[in-house]
């Protein structure tokens, strides 16, 4: 093992990513006691997190630790080095309080042994920045992308590798922070210079481009993100091959593409594709696969196959709960999913009570002001509101919204959704003058954000005329349904 152990190359090309993959059999049955050096351990480690096996790596990670820090002792760099992969193994397993309280251990020990500039210093405050945009404190995570970004341009310059990174992480949380603008024209900043730095081939220039396409789609831009998301799957195809976890990702985000676009033929095709081959690389119990067939339950919730998605959306709970626990951010994520397609299929009831329960869970976990949480809140509103619950979806319906004003913003596409929610609350409410009034503000809005050519504009409008005309402004409403049409007409996609 001690052989096999140094032998074992950590970088992420094809052909490193595959010999691992191959040794988890291996990796799986072995006890610490047959562990002769801490090298073994790291890479069994990283065997083990490639495959999925989060709960046995965030336990090899504790031992780790623990030895190192009996044997060189708490503030050594490769003391540090271990409280770091730590971090990251709580993580994955989303014990994100526990990854935060690590992170930010390691990230002052760093400045005070190392200094705010050394390179480990600036790794330490990166990956304390996704664990922040993880769990939900999205200024923080902000800021602190920013100030990564900012000491490494001055540092290692624009060009350097581990710059780009930061480019690329900071795009990523300006997405989640629903400043999509920001989003786009960094996403592309870093797109054209990892083509200039690495070469339009390299894995790194892929990632950007599936990570560009994902933002157009969030923008509506979506022949946009269809373009660059098939482009991004031919060339992840080419250099890494079809079953390289890049590959699969690419082909998830463009089925993805192809959902909003309303191909859901295509979406549900493609979908079914990625199912099939992370079943077959990764294991039908790797938490990416179970990703996968979360995905594809909601491509079925919008082709009209209710059953199928229910069916899937519960067999996802299942597994969720079994692989990475109950109390795990994607857990509760299937669970949130499958409520609506309860809703969807007319289930009120059961998905009132899985949505309070997604609710209650997700305020124990990631918070009652995470914007999941959040979103939750709104969910169960639309619910409330279905159920005839009037006065209750309205009054839950407005918390929402104050939380997500003060919490993400205005802007955020997901306070939009919530002011669109309740819009429609204020409507079956027949309290018309609200409605129409936040209706017109969520279309103004929802302009200004995701541009005009989004799907969510048309079915605001058509929300907003169908306001205007209970309220007996004929003329209002009939304005808007031929906007409406001429816009359908334009645009086939939005059908």
């Amino acid at each position: 093992m001690l052989l096999l152990g140094r032998a074992t190359p950590l970088g992420e090309t094809r052909e490193n990513y595959e010999f691992r993959h191959q040794l988890v059999i291996h990796a799986s049955h072995l006890q610490t006691k047959h562990l002769p050096t801490i090298h073994v351990m790291m890479c069994l480690a990283r065997i083990l997190r490639d495959n999925g096996f989060w709960a046995e790596t965030e336990k090899l990670e504790e031992e780790m630790l623990l030895l190192r820090k009996q044997v060189i002792g708490n503030h050594h760099p490769d003391t540090l080095v271990s409280m770091a992969s730590l971090a990251l193994s709580y993580w994955d397993s989303g014990k994100l309080e526990a990854a935060e309280n690590l992170g930010e251990q390691v990230l002052l020990l760093h400045k005070q042994f190392n200094g705010k500039h050394h390179p480990d210093t600036l790794i330490a405050m990166a990956n304390l920045a996704l664990t922040y945009k993880t769990y939900g404190k999205l200024k923080a995570a902000e800021s602190l992308g920013k100030e990564v970004l900012h000491l490494r341009e001055q540092i290692i310059g624009e060009h350097h590798p581990s710059t780009l990174t930061s480019m690329a992480d900071l795009a990523l949380t300006y997405v989640h922070c629903g400043k999509l603008e920001a989003a786009e024209h960094l996403g592309k900043e870093v797109l054209k210079l990892r083509k200039q730095v690495f070469g339009e081939h390299h894995p790194s220039t892929l990632t950007s481009m599936a990570n560009l396409a994902m933002t157009y789609r969030n923008r509506g831009k979506l022949e946009a993100a269809e373009n660059l998301g098939k482009q991004a799957v031919r060339l992840c195809k080419k250099v890494n091959g079809e079953h390289h976890p890049s590959t699969l990702a690419a082909m998830a985000n463009l089925a993805m593409t192809y959902r909003s676009l309303g191909k859901l033929e295509a979406a549900e095709n493609l979908g079914e594709q990625v199912l099939l081959l992370r079943k077959q690389v990764i294991g039908e119990h790797h938490p990416v696969t179970l990703a996968a067939m979360a995905n594809l339950a909601v491509i079925y919730l919008d082709r009209g196959k209710l059953e199928a998605a229910e069916n899937l959306g519960e067999q996802v709970r299942l597994l969720y709960k079994q692989v990475i626990g109950e109390h795990h951010p994607s857990t509760l994520t299937s669970m949130a999913n499958l409520a609506i397609t309860y809703r969807d299929h007319g289930k009120l009831e059961v998905a009132e009570n899985l949505e309070k329960e997604v609710l209650l869970l997700r305020k124990q976990v990631i918070g009652e002001y995470h914007p999941d949480t959040l979103m939750t809140m709104t969910n169960l509103a639309i619910t409330y509101r279905k159920q005839g619950k009037l006065d209750a979806a309205e009054n839950l319906g407005e918390q929402a919204l104050l939380l997500c004003k003060q919490v993400i913003g205005e802007h955020h596409p997901d306070t939009l959704e919530s002011m669109a929610s309740l819009a429609l609350s204020y409507r079956s409410h027949g309290k018309l003058n609200a409605a129409g009034n936040l209706g017109e503000e969520v279309l103004l809005l929802r302009k200004q954000v995701l541009g005009e050519h989004h799907p969510h504009i048309l079915v605001s409008m058509e929300n907003l005329a169908t306001t205007y005309r209970q309220n007996g402004n004929i003329k209002a409403a009939d304005k808007l349904e031929k906007e409406v049409h001429l816009l359908k007409h334009k645009s086939p996609n939005n059908h």
